[in-house]
């Protein structure tokens, strides 16, 4: 007898012959009896070669693949929480989330297992490919049993931890619950219409919220199919384009299919939402979408809820461009001096070990402080209109000055840098560093920037430099960020 949180495994008793993965790679297709048992028989596995229990933590380093997606579920079966790493992270960084998390397993896929001798600490190492010596080799779970662990596990039981940053350049562990998870995808089912007949398009990295929780779970929930790509590359989203009917992905992305020779031939008769989220979208995507007569709008969420919060109707995407329009049905939102701030089942409980930044971000009520301002037209729409936190996005990437600044304040030649987004016509934003050297010292751009890339992941070492005497400061005596913005507008 399944357990009523097992979702997948009431699904494949629902709908056993119904195609739930498609591994693009390979070609090969996974039928929702077939996926489950191979997740149980990876449960098995995970408990008995490696001792994971409920709670347990089990870190995943690799690309996008369907045994990446099998450890998550298997996660979810036995309790255990999935620690899902950003393969664009530096050593370093990667270093400080699993000090935070302290995982008893590393899952690695093969393009990532040179940086694992130097990670693993008293993890125990388990290879999607060919192991490293002393690790295992996830294919051994082929010979574990495909019977349900059937562990016993409530709403409130954590099922990820997805790490974000902060504004003081820490890690931060959000938690998310089989029930924030659950009430996701009952949100988004309800909300945006999706059905067992659509097929989706997975290349967003599932270290994001937005790969395993945009569509991957709703899809689960509703019968339906994800075509696991190991990334984004616009070939291969056009060969699916003929099967595909919901597609997910940053304005980074949707550039790159516009500005590609096989735009303009494409058959995209079959997409019947094409959705963006990440970072705010310009509008002649918007247009180039509508022209080929595609639904194309915006969404809005956070790590932190759903994501997905909000869902604007058919039939206003080309009235209100940009908004990413009305609540979704078991979400609460408000504004309060232009924040807004959402309450309901998708929020996560807190972050993990970090109760102070739990208290910051969620009041007493309930309530997620979002930190982004956003307006309310006179039908009641939503729109996002600017971020009070220093964070900017870059190609859908959130990045958060203060750690920049934490590594450029460990070069010997800076006496003060301060790190600011500006507009880019690619990534939408990108860093500019406001940068003080000490008297005599002669570093240049090159040499910062190789200082930084040593410790950050590319997307966050800033594109730009302006050396400065002086950081302009306010009359308490802090940084001016409104004039540091200033200063590297001007000087682009």
């Amino acid at each position: 007898m399944t357990s009523a949180i097992d979702w997948l495994a009431r699904r494949a008793e629902l709908s056993p012959e119904a195609i739930a993965l498609v591994d693009v790679a390979s070609g090969d297709t996974v039928t929702y009896r077939a996926w489950n048992e191979r997740t149980n028989r990876t449960a098995h596995f995970l408990a008995e070669r490696l001792g994971v229990r409920a709670g347990a933590r089990v870190a995943v380093l690799a690309h996008n693949c369907p045994a990446y997606l099998d450890v998550w579920q298997a996660c979810g079966k036995l309790g255990a929480i999935l620690v899902n790493l950003n393969w664009r992270l530096a050593e370093r960084e990667l270093a400080d989330q699993l000090a935070l998390s302290t995982p008893s397993v590393i899952v690695y896929g093969p393009e990532l297992a040179s940086v694992i001798p130097a990670l693993r600490g008293a993890c125990r190492g388990v290879a999607i490919g060919a192991p490293l010596e002393g690790d295992l080799a996830l294919g051994d779970r082929e010979h574990a049993s495909t019977a349900n662990p059937g562990t016993a596990i409530t709403l409130d039981d954590p099922w990820v931890i997805c790490f974000t940053g902060g504004s003081t350049g820490a890690p931060k562990g959000v938690v998310l619950t089989h029930g924030n998870i659950l009430w996701n995808a009952i949100n988004t089912v309800a909300s945006w219409g999706i059905t067992a007949s659509d097929v989706a398009i997975l290349n967003a990295p599932l270290f994001h919220t937005g790969g395993l929780n945009v569509f991957t779970a709703p899809l689960i929930y509703a019968g339906g199919t994800s075509l696991v790509c190991r990334g984004f590359d616009p070939d291969q989203v056009f060969d699916l384009m003929n099967r595909a009917t919901l597609l997910f992905g940053v304005p980074t992305m949707f550039l790159a299919l516009q500005a590609h020779p096989r735009w303009a031939t494409a058959n995209l008769a079959h997409l019947r939402l094409v959705i963006s989220g990440g970072a705010p979208c310009p509008l002649p995507v918007f247009e180039t979408f509508w022209a080929r007569d595609v639904v194309f709008t915006t969404g809005y969420g956070l790590t932190e809820a759903g994501p997905n919060t909000f869902w604007l109707p058919r039939e206003q995407v080309r009235a209100k461009p940009g908004a990413v329009g009305y609540p979704l049905m078991h979400v609460e939102v408000k504004l309060v001096d232009g924040e807004l701030l959402v309450r309901g089942p998708h929020v996560t409980p807190g972050y993990w070990n970090n109760p102070t930044a739990t208290k910051a971000a969620i009041d007493d009520e309930g309530w997620l402080h979002t930190g982004d301002l956003a307006q309310r037209d006179a039908d009641g729409a939503y729109s996002i209109v600017g971020r009070k936190k220093d964070m900017f996005i870059s190609g859908g990437e959130n990045v958060y000055p203060a750690e920049i600044e934490n590594v450029l304040a460990e070069h010997p030649a800076l006496a003060a840098a301060a790190v600011v987004g500006v507009a880019d016509p690619r990534w939408g934003e990108v860093g500019c560093a406001i940068v003080v050297r000490h008297a005599g010292a002669t570093v240049d751009e090159a040499g910062l920037r190789d200082h930084c890339r040593a410790s950050l992941a590319a997307y966050k070492v800033p594109k730009r430099y302006l050396f400065v005497d002086a950081l302009p400061m306010t009359n308490v005596g802090k940084v001016d960020r409104r004039r540091l913005v200033e200063l590297a507008s001007a000087s682009l």
